[in-house]
């Protein structure tokens, strides 16, 4: 999960880590309001998730409260990237002496962390660390040992940070260090990392990633989550505990196992194509152990989603038996016609495995309309892409 920069910045703060003053703002009235609080000069920046925001226009100094009012009647409602602004952080101008950048980040890579810090931060360090790749330091951090005051330093030294920032940056680091591990990130950035007129380093901006893996030990963390940005079919879908992510094709997909679920959307691709490039509408995996409950909520789930026009159900039975599966396709079809929902997409479904024989023989004896039983996982999946072209009335 990102988080938007005042979100990581107020992570930050929790962690003592110097940053600006700062208020968000959903309308130009706020804006104003906050400024007035703030006092002074404000700096009114977007808040959404991607970078750019700076070349894009989204971050603008106001001169007082009626200017940060104009700022963000220009800023908001802007489109960044494909993200659109509903919100800014009106934040204290700071008196900038220069500009450094950092990061901790999950090196997945070589199964470890690492630091990267150089001294030329800011908006282009993308270009620096293109024609410049030596002025980037890169340093791997063993999780066993982490980050203490003397690794902190040992890295600002290594990015080339001026010896009036050394003291202040190493201090922000190993606490950045700490922000990092405990909440279970895989990256902090700080963009940059200031030396301010004054002589202390802060973070002006802030980039973090939560590991949605870790959520069981972080509860906190939900009420970070961006709800109106969420997908209400995922958001119904992990209220249930589902595995599902919404694609833009035309075919409904279910199957038990992540990677069985990958090969299907594949072959339906490939076999949607001569269908007029009929495409996955979705990943939904039951699991390995999936009850016939599972089935039932993971189906009611494709069924309510406008796009689907054809359902291609794929389960090789292993843990999850052939018969659970089919049970828990009658279940569905008979908890939708309880409230009046008219079952109107056809379903494809292949079952082979355990107790396969068992499922098929269920489901020909419920005889649920649009239900149709294919052997292979290739007929099936161009079945379900033909049904999809043909779509229903």
């Amino acid at each position: 999960m990102d988080l938007f920069e005042h979100q990581a910045k107020d992570l930050f703060a929790a962690y003592g880590i110097p940053v600006p003053r700062g208020i968000v703002a959903h309308t130009p009235e706020e804006a104003r309001g906050a400024a007035e609080q703030l006092t002074g000069r404000v700096v009114v920046k977007a808040q959404v998730k991607t970078g750019g925001r700076g070349k894009a226009g989204g971050v603008k100094l106001a001169d007082d409260a009626a200017d940060a009012a104009k700022k963000a009647t220009e800023i908001l409602g802007m489109d960044i990237k494909g993200h659109t602004v509903h919100k800014v952080l009106v934040e204290e101008a700071s008196a900038i002496a220069e500009e450094y950048y950092f990061s901790f980040l999950l090196d997945r890579a070589n199964r470890d962390f690492l630091a990267i810090c150089s001294a030329s931060g800011g908006m282009d360090i993308e270009e620096v660390a293109h024609t410049a790749p030596e002025k980037v330091a890169k340093v791997s951090i063993s999780p066993l040992t982490g980050v203490d005051r003397t690794k902190a330093k040992e890295i600002a030294q290594a990015g080339g940070l001026p010896a009036r920032a050394l003291e202040g940056a190493a201090e922000l680091i190993e606490k950045l260090w700490c922000a990092f591990v405990d909440e279970d990130a895989t990256l902090v950035e700080v963009n940059p990392m200031i030396l301010a007129a004054d002589g202390q380093v802060k973070a002006l901006d802030g980039k973090v990633t939560l590991d949605d893996n870790a959520a069981f030990r972080q509860p906190d963390h939900e009420a970070l989550a961006d709800k109106s940005a969420e997908d209400p079919l995922e958001a119904a879908a992990k209220a249930r505990d589902l595995n599902y992510v919404k694609l833009d094709g035309s075919v409904g997909i279910i199957g038990n196992g992540a990677g069985l679920v990958m090969s299907t959307l594949d072959v339906v691709a490939y076999a949607g194509e001569p269908f007029g490039g009929q495409r996955p509408a979705n990943f939904l995996d039951i699991g390995g152990g999936a009850s016939a409950e599972v089935m039932a909520a993971g189906l009611e789930i494709i069924l309510s989603d406008p796009s689907v026009r054809s359902i291609f159900v794929n389960v090789f039975g292993g843990i999850t038996a052939c018969d659970a599966v089919a049970n828990g396709v009658v279940a569905a079809f008979r908890l939708l016609e309880e409230r009046g929902e008219a079952v109107s997409r056809p379903l494809v479904v292949r079952l082979d495995g355990n107790n396969a024989a068992l499922g098929r023989q269920i489901l020909a004896d419920a005889n649920l309309a649009g239900v149709e039983l294919v052997d292979t996982m290739d007929d099936a999946a161009r079945r379900a892409a033909e049904l999809a072209a043909v779509g229903v009335s």
